[in-house]
Formats: structure tokens, C-alpha cells, sequence
């Protein structure tokens, strides 16, 4: 009965969710995504593009002197992003940072898609245990809305090429951000991520010999999946459906896919810990189950909560 109400509960929240979403359109988009491809007019053409960057692994390495043009004022800091957009807020990457009084430990957290602030609690939590916290605006969140818009619509979309292009520009605005930790003399750096933040902190994590822990909260594999299954992703699956069936997502989206970069959250320097929910209609605890024993079949031992 309980859980009946809180299906209930959460159906009614999910569909105040959906207020004031316009409806988007299936879009490839695919010069978004891959730097210098050539026109691509086809799915199977995008998702051959797609390929090849899972298996090139500088896809999501930073560009060379990109450590320039910080600044930092009363508990915030500001920099460039290496990725620059139409959106002229989204290029400007700010980040709050808690401080702990120490250098030992650093915190970088990428919150929830449509987050609409920052998490004092979670922040206050750790820096009083001698973390300091850097909560990081993802791309098109907070500080970096797009103008007019209520949703960061543009974070995750039909729009396939601009999806893997806002997750991308959010990892590497993350390593640029850990670059500058590593510089300003903190010794151990872990990233938390949320939900669709738990995406862009295990790609991190996955490629970012500095990181040396990572929590993944409500995470699961395959973007394509999620969005296709998930109760907040619901409008997001209206738009592909008549356009790209999940298999070709899939593809489409191999470079956002976790199961890809396991042997990378596998590595032995890296302390893995993840938090599931035992329901869920976002994340599916099927989809979270079968990411955990592709992790441990590449070698992984995440702690799991």
C-alpha cells in the first residue's frame, strides 16, 4: 500500500515536472559531438562517428594549455570552459566552494539534471569533516541557464549531438577544475555525482589518473537506456521513438554509455563507491544491477550501498 502511494506520489511530482517543457525534436546535430566530422546526414553514419570515439580514448582528454584564467572571490570561482557553445552563459563555468580549513581532501560535486541549487547540506556535511567541497554548475545549469529556459534542456535532449556535447564539455570542465585543485596544493581529490551527474563523475573518474575515489550516486550504464526507460526522461523518449529505435541509441550514444569506461573505474587506485535505490523510476534498479556486474566483470569492487 505504501509503495502505491508513493508511485502515486511520484507520478503527480513527475508530471509537475513536465509543466512549461516545450517539445523538442529528434536532431543529429552531429558536429556538436565530434569535433571536425564531416557532415554526417544519416543515424547510421552518427552512430559509425559514435564508434570511434569509444574507442578513441582522448575523446574526453582536455586540450593542451587550457590551465589559464581563473578567478576566484568570496567562496566562488570562475573559469572559461574549453567547450564553447551558442549559449554565451553556458561558456563560463562557475563552481562554490566550501572550505574545510585543510589541503588534504577536495570534493568535486556534479549534481542532478534540472538541479535548481546547490546542496548547502551535503556541502556543510563534509567540509566540517576536513573536505573541502566545489560544488561545479554543469553545462546549462544554474549560472549557466540558457536564457528563458526553466529546464537545462539543453544538458540532455533529442538532440543527440548536443547531449554527447553537454555531457563531454561537463567532463572536461570537471578535470579543468581538478587541474586547478592539483595546483592550488590539495593532495587528494574524489568527485560525487548525482543521478545524471554520476555520469559525468564516473567518465572523470574513469579517465583522470588524479581522482582518487568516486561516488556514484543512483548511477546505472547506459545513458540511452535510462533516458528511454526513465519516468523524467518520458518526453525525451516521445521525441526519438518515431525517429531511432534504443539499439541505435545505444550506439549513438556509446560515448556516454559507463560500461564502456569499466577497465578505467576498475583500475586499482580508485576507491569506487556507489549508492542504489531499491525503487526508482528515473535510474531502474535493473539497469543500476546490470551496470554493478559489468563493473565487477571488468575487475572493479565498488562498495555498494
Amino acid at each position: 500500500m505504501y509503495h502505491s502511494w508513493l508511485d502515486r506520489w511520484d507520478e503527480r511530482r513527475a508530471r509537475r515536472g513536465e509543466e512549461g517543457k516545450k517539445p523538442t525534436y529528434f536532431v543529429l546535430d552531429a558536429e556538436r559531438a565530434f569535433p571536425g566530422a564531416k557532415k554526417i546526414t544519416s543515424i547510421e553514419e552518427f552512430c559509425a562517428r559514435a564508434d570511434q570515439a569509444v574507442a578513441d580514448p582522448a575523446f574526453f582528454d582536455e586540450p593542451s594549455g587550457s590551465d589559464q584564467g581563473f578567478e576566484r572571490q568570496d567562496g566562488w570561482l570562475k573559469f572559461s570552459s574549453d567547450i564553447s557553445t551558442d549559449i554565451e552563459q553556458n561558456n563560463v563555468v562557475s563552481a562554490k566552494i566550501t572550505e574545510s580549513g585543510s589541503f588534504d581532501q577536495a570534493m568535486v560535486i556534479f549534481h542532478h539534471w534540472n538541479a535548481s541549487a546547490r546542496n548547502r547540506q551535503i556541502a556543510n556535511f563534509f567540509s566540517q569533516r576536513g573536505i573541502t567541497v566545489v560544488e561545479i554548475a554543469m553545462p546549462y545549469h544554474f549560472e549557466r541557464s540558457r536564457p528563458g529556459s526553466v529546464h537545462a534542456d539543453y544538458m540532455l535532449s533529442p538532440n543527440l549531438g548536443r547531449t554527447i556535447q553537454s555531457v563531454r564539455q561537463a567532463v572536461l570542465d570537471g578535470r579543468k577544475l581538478i587541474r586547478w585543485l592539483k595546483s592550488e596544493g590539495y593532495r587528494e581529490i574524489s568527485v560525487l555525482g548525482m543521478s545524471l551527474g554520476s555520469w559525468v563523475a564516473a567518465i572523470v573518474a574513469a579517465h583522470d589518473l588524479a581522482v582518487s575515489k568516486a561516488s556514484l550516486f543512483l548511477t546505472a550504464g547506459s545513458l540511452a537506456d535510462m533516458v528511454w526507460t526513465g519516468r523524467a526522461t518520458r518526453s525525451i523518449r516521445d521525441s526519438l521513438e518515431p525517429e531511432i529505435d534504443l539499439t541505435d541509441l545505444r550506439r549513438a550514444w556509446g560515448p556516454l554509455n559507463l560500461e564502456n569506461y569499466g577497465h578505467g573505474l576498475a583500475r586499482p587506485d580508485l576507491d569506487l563507491h556507489v549508492v542504489l535505490a531499491r525503487r526508482d523510476r528515473v535510474v531502474l534498479p535493473e539497469l543500476s544491477e546490470r551496470f554493478m556486474q559489468r563493473l565487477k566483470d571488468a575487475g572493479a569492487r565498488p562498495n555498494i550501498l
